[in-house]
């Protein structure tokens, strides 16, 4: 599978999840409102919910940062095939002029 691929396939599943918190956590606020007497379930469910989207925002990052690293790796790997240098990862370019001083 193609890195960027693998990378939008991350930031799709971070947007799902993203997205299905906020509308749990409407639903149960909602009934929260209308049933009293289950706030406490309703706020232990939401806490769950909230913890279960850190820990999958977590996985993502993590997944994204290797499909990064492995499509770096096959970058540098193409550019030996060319009989390129391959920059080391850390090399970053920084522009020095960008409208303002310091």
């Amino acid at each position: 599978m193609h890195p960027v691929a693998l990378v939008g396939a991350a930031a799709g599943r971070l947007a799902h999840y993203a997205v299905s918190g906020v509308v749990g956590g409407l639903i149960i606020q909602e009934a929260a409102k209308r049933l009293p007497e289950a706030k406490p379930a309703a706020r232990k469910a939401l806490v769950g919910s909230i913890a279960g989207g850190i820990v999958a925002g977590r996985w993502l990052a993590s997944a994204a940062e290797d499909a990064r690293l492995k499509a770096g790796d096959m970058l540098a790997e193409a550019r030996t095939t060319l009989g390129e240098e391959a920059p080391p990862p850390s090399a970053v370019a920084a522009e020095q002029d960008h409208g303002h001083e310091h």
